[in-house]
């Protein structure tokens, strides 16, 4: 079934009075496929001495929440409002994704030109007074790189400047290609069949190929289980989800790489051989990619990055397809 929440006219109300200034949080939850007030606290001092004693009591631990807190500063349409999005660990993956594809809804009935900022999490320390501190710092300041961030921005460069020798052959490393294995080749034509839903292939550094790992059926909440801790991997997942009443089944591809953890003629080599894999993969069996994404340290594979960037991307918000 496809589901399409709104807001209940007490919360449309209770929105349009908070709008004004007197109330400093709302919570918000679903019930029976509807968004409902679910509490909501007034003003009582500055905004930051508020925060914890307000925000935290309200978490759930079993249960997602949308959270709007009420900033003191404010903008060109009153105040400006903090959007916090709960999704504990323990909450059934049906409840997160529910929660995660209705976000922007939220946001539109509340007013997005109020809200100066969003905040997701899934531990309490992610939503606490600190944990907000954390993220702002974070926007406010390019992070330092490590040094193997460093390395890894040298093999950029190099990929686009340099040729080099990869055990004496002399290629650009933009057009490097190592051959696809039969066992992934027959799994690629699996994938665009829709006979399975996830691959997952590896580089053999010795022989020079593309292997296949596994196929497992994967659901999304598994992805951030299949992203190998120590080693790099091209993974290519069958989304099966609704867009504007449509259904539709759509091929996204991953490429992770956890760093300083791999060498860097292991690094080099995934990622020169990505382009020229996903050139075959699109024209040689004719299977169209919607969504090309890397992983790295400092990009890991987490719920939130799925739903920020894998299941409502490219088309903004995508409906939630239940099964």
């Amino acid at each position: 079934m496809f589901l399409i929440l709104l807001a209940t006219t007490e919360l449309k109300d209770f929105f349009a009075k908070a709008r004004n200034g007197s109330v400093r949080l709302i919570k918000i939850v679903i019930e029976d496929e509807q968004l409902v007030l679910g509490a909501y606290k007034e003003l009582s001092r500055r905004w930051d001495k508020d925060y914890d004693s307000f925000v935290l009591p309200l978490l759930d631990e079993l249960q997602p929440c949308y959270i709007l807190y009420r900033l003191d500063t404010q903008n060109a349409q009153g105040y400006e409002w903090l959007f916090i999005s709960w999704s504990p660990d323990n909450s059934p993956v049906r409840l997160k994704m529910l929660y995660a594809a209705t976000r922007a809804t939220v946001k539109k009935e509340f007013g997005g030109g109020h809200v100066k900022d969003e905040l997701f999490g899934t531990v309490k320390e992610d939503i606490s007074l600190s944990g907000y501190q954390k993220h702002v710092s974070s926007y406010s300041a390019p992070a330092p790189l490590t040094a193997a961030e460093q390395e890894l921005q040298q093999i950029r460069i190099n990929e686009v400047k340099t040729e080099i020798s990869v055990e004496s052959k002399h290629q650009t490393l933009q057009g490097l290609a190592f051959p696809l294995q039969p066992e992934a080749q027959q799994a690629i034509r699996l994938l665009k069949q829709k006979k399975i839903n996830y691959i997952q292939l590896k580089l053999d550094l010795e022989r020079e190929t593309i292997d296949l790992v596994h196929t497992n059926a994967t659901e999304i909440a598994d992805l951030p289980k299949r992203i190998p801790q120590d080693s790099a991997r091209y993974h290519f997942f069958l989304y099966k989800h609704s867009h504007e009443g449509d259904y539709l089944e759509s091929v996204v591809f991953i490429y992770s790489m956890p760093g300083y953890k791999c060498s860097i003629k292991e690094r080099m080599l995934y990622s020169s051989c990505k382009s020229r894999l996903l050139d075959s993969v699109e024209q040689n069996f004719c299977l169209e990619i919607a969504k090309k994404v890397s992983l790295g340290c400092r990009h890991p594979l987490t719920l939130k990055f799925i739903f920020d960037e894998i299941l409502l991307l490219p088309y903004g918000r995508w409906k939630l397809w239940m099964v």
